[in-house]
């Protein structure tokens, strides 16, 4: 049985202060909750603050980014070793904007994934098309390309931790949303694609997320998919209220 989680994306939103506040406010209103692994994302700036206001609670901490190698000259990145003094249990790579404006490959993401599987941070794998890419056809040739590159080579045991988050790109931030079939259709071939490779038993039990404005009004319809196994949320998770009500899907 996979446990839903449900992963708050804040991109580049919230200063430090703004970010505990919000942080110190979702603890109590999600302090009940059980079987759903709730993460929020802030930008790096609030890490540890965020930790520390968090410690103790039902939430955990990711980052939206991190760099393959321990340390050195690469001015502007951060480690693995440095998220996880700073609190940081999760980790998104290869978020679709991260592809498509700084330059992250499926190459570069999979040398992201081995540093962060070998030093015990749990990652958020994306992958998706744009909208140019569904209309041509060719969403599951995308799709497989994500996969297979981004993943290669892991083991089974290190696959069993990896985490996808299905992101249709061209409906992040519009207000459209695939429909729950075109997102279970998705979902599946991803599923069937890491049965190929790693086998059934490994495949059924990895997290599938999906990414494309998820909101309170159609987080439930989407949970209802078999394959759908919670959300990696943008802008429905900068507000306390709204947040919650994606945490809280089967409470409603």
């Amino acid at each position: 049985m996979r446990t839903p989680i449900i992963a708050g994306n804040w991109k580049m939103n919230k200063t430090i202060s703004e970010a505990v506040s919000f942080a110190s406010e979702l603890k109590d209103r999600v302090a009940g909750v059980k079987n759903v692994d709730i993460v929020i994302c802030p930008p790096f700036t609030a890490l540890a603050k965020i930790a520390d206001a968090l410690s103790g609670s039902n939430i955990k901490v990711g980052a939206q980014n991190v760099c393959w190698e321990e340390k050195g000259a690469f001015t502007g990145e951060v480690s693995v070793a440095m998220l996880l003094e700073a609190g940081c249990t999760y980790v998104i790579l290869g978020h679709s904007e991260r592809r498509a404006m700084f330059g992250d490959t499926n190459e570069t993401v999979n040398k992201k994934l081995k540093a962060a599987l070998r030093n015990g941070l749990l990652p958020i794998v994306c992958v998706g098309e744009t909208l140019e890419q569904r209309e041509k056809g060719v969403t599951q040739d995308v799709i497989k390309g994500h996969v297979q590159g981004s993943l290669a080579g892991l083991s089974e045991e290190e696959m069993k931790k990896v985490i996808i988050a299905y992101e249709p790109v061209w409906a992040i931030g519009t207000g459209k949303t695939a429909t729950r079939q075109q997102a279970q259709e998705v979902h599946l071939y991803i599923r069937n694609l890491l049965s190929g490779m790693c086998g059934k038993e490994v495949s059924d039990g990895v997290c599938i997320l999906y990414g494309g404005s998820v909101k309170p009004e159609n987080i439930k319809d989407l949970m209802a998919e078999q394959d759908i196994d919670g959300g990696l949320v943008g802008g429905a998770s900068l507000k306390p209220d709204s947040f919650e009500k994606l945490v809280k899907f089967n409470e409603r």
